[in-house]
């Protein structure tokens, strides 16, 4: 089996889009008035969700109406968002065809097929011109990509020069045995960290300039807490969340993930980078 499908195949779901539809009549919804906020907590596949989101996204500063790339993209929830917060139009791409499809039928439940294009492929290879985008994003994205050198070379490709690109993965901070699984590797083999300075060197390499950089562990510890407090207080999960997405194994690898956390051996971090 190939590298890239044995990652594929660990977010694999097998019947997501349904499992997302099922949930619907739990929020008094249905996939015609479903909105952007009711879908956040399963197609925001990060540490910190719409949160660290708004986040990254403040910072970036994106143009109205620009063209955006979102590297990684899931299920397509922070280009929905971007899509119809700020009018972007955005063009997603990731491994796992699943994610791809359910994305598209979630993009048409919200009627943004116009501004949204989701493809099925590799970020160390992608299927866009040199200098495409006015700007780009990639949120939890590297933890399974060994060669970091090849792919901000070939993010640095498709970007228009000026543009504002902004990565906010989880990196590899101390040494130490991690514990899995984890949300993005069930075991070691697929589980690619990298250190900050590591992914800046990569990011020089590829011809960026950084302008800033920010450890979010103290707020992934306190996301966690807050959402494992707000899980007891109502007796149980919303009827859409991460478990939707990773089913039964979902308790085990978020505690498995904070606990990593919390022996500071990785976190969240964002960089912010630009093409000069």
């Amino acid at each position: 089996m190939s590298y890239d499908k044995s990652v594929s195949d660990h977010y694999l779901h097998g019947s997501l889009l349904e499992a997302i539809e099922a949930a619907l009549p739990a929020l008094g919804k249905t996939t015609e008035n479903v909105t952007i906020e009711d879908l956040a907590p399963v197609d925001e596949f990060h540490i910190g969700g719409r949160l660290a989101t708004d986040n990254l996204f403040e910072q970036l500063n994106f143009s109205e109406q620009g063209y955006i790339v979102d590297v990684g993209c899931g299920l397509g929830g922070a280009a929905r968002y971007l899509a119809s917060r700020y009018k972007n139009r955005v063009t997603g791409i990731d491994l796992t065809p699943e994610y791809i499809e359910t994305g598209k039928a979630l993009c048409s439940w919200l009627n943004l097929d116009e501004y949204i294009t989701l493809e099925q492929g590799s970020a160390l290879s992608m299927p866009f011109q040199d200098s495409s985008f006015d700007g780009g994003y990639m949120l939890h994205v590297g933890m399974n990509i060994d060669d970091k050198v090849s792919l901000f070379a070939e993010i640095f490709r498709v970007l228009k020069p000026g543009s504002t690109f902004g990565v906010y993965d989880i990196m590899r901070q101390n040494d130490g045995e991690l514990i899995y699984p984890v949300p993005w590797a069930t075991e070691g083999s697929t589980s690619k960290l990298s250190t900050p300075a590591q992914y800046k060197q990569a990011i020089s390499d590829a011809g960026f300039e950084i302008s800033k950089e920010n450890n979010r562990r103290d707020f992934s510890l306190e996301f966690f807490k807050q959402q494992r407090a707000k899980t007891e207080a109502n007796g149980g999960p919303p009827p859409l969340g991460l478990h939707t997405l990773m089913q039964e194994s979902t308790s085990n690898k978020i505690k498995n993930m904070v606990d990593n956390l919390a022996n500071d051996l990785i976190a969240p971090v964002e960089i912010i980078i630009q093409k000069v």
